[in-house]
């Protein structure tokens, strides 16, 4: 396409999408795609690519915030796993980051939002304590994947947010969503590893747990 200066026109945004989505059509793999049909990823489209191939095909598209809101509002896996790795941090907000935690479907998506974008947002920390609090358990399931990533990066909780922490891990630990459960579980062993003191204090938690 041509402009009235003979010069290349960018692609329009539907083009790129569409390009996207033929990158994933030459990288489909069958027997993988039927597989997670099968476990209840119920996409409209799901091409079955594995994570480390979509990680290779965002590394050679442009990380835009345009193209990364269109393809999460595709109802195809890859296009919804891959808008987490190509949103810029700086221009991804707070609201957003709710929006997007309260339109997720499944656990892959949380683990990958939170991994490829949540945990580079300048009010990770924030978001993470606010989701683990809030009733909705995709958020709860953030919340407790963004703590634990941020604790894998070297933050470590101050006193008033350690026994907010500790309070809230005792209830994810007792209700009824495994996926929220067992990322609050490697959560606490991930504060566990902080100290003597915060293993006791784990082990105390876990203990009453056991209890009931």
């Amino acid at each position: 396409m041509y402009n009235e200066n003979n010069k290349i026109a960018a692609p329009t945004l539907a083009a790129r999408v569409r390009e996207v989505k033929q990158s994933l059509r030459g990288m489909m793999n069958g027997p993988v795609s039927q597989s997670m049909r099968e476990k209840g990823l119920a996409y409209k489209v799901n091409f079955g690519v594995e994570l480390p191939r979509l990680r290779e095909l965002a590394a050679g598209l442009p990380h835009d915030f345009a193209l990364a809101s269109a393809l999460w509002q595709e109802d195809i896996r890859e296009c919804r796993l891959l808008a987490p790795m190509l949103m810029p941090p700086g221009e991804f907000d707070v609201a957003m980051a709710d929006m997007w935690a309260d339109g997720m479907r499944y656990p892959e998506e949380a683990e990958v939002a939170v991994f490829s974008l949540f945990c580079r947002l300048p009010f990770a920390s924030s978001a993470a304590f606010g989701w683990i609090a809030d009733e909705r358990p995709m958020r709860q399931l953030c919340g407790w994947l963004l703590l634990g990533r941020l604790f894998q990066q070297g933050m470590r909780p101050g006193l008033r947010d350690t026994d907010e922490l500790l309070d809230q891990l005792e209830s994810a630990l007792r209700c009824g969503s495994a996926p929220v459960r067992t990322a609050a579980g490697k959560t606490l062993l991930r504060y566990m590893d902080f100290g003597v003191a915060e293993e006791e204090r784990g082990e105390a938690l876990l203990r009453r747990v056991q209890e009931g």
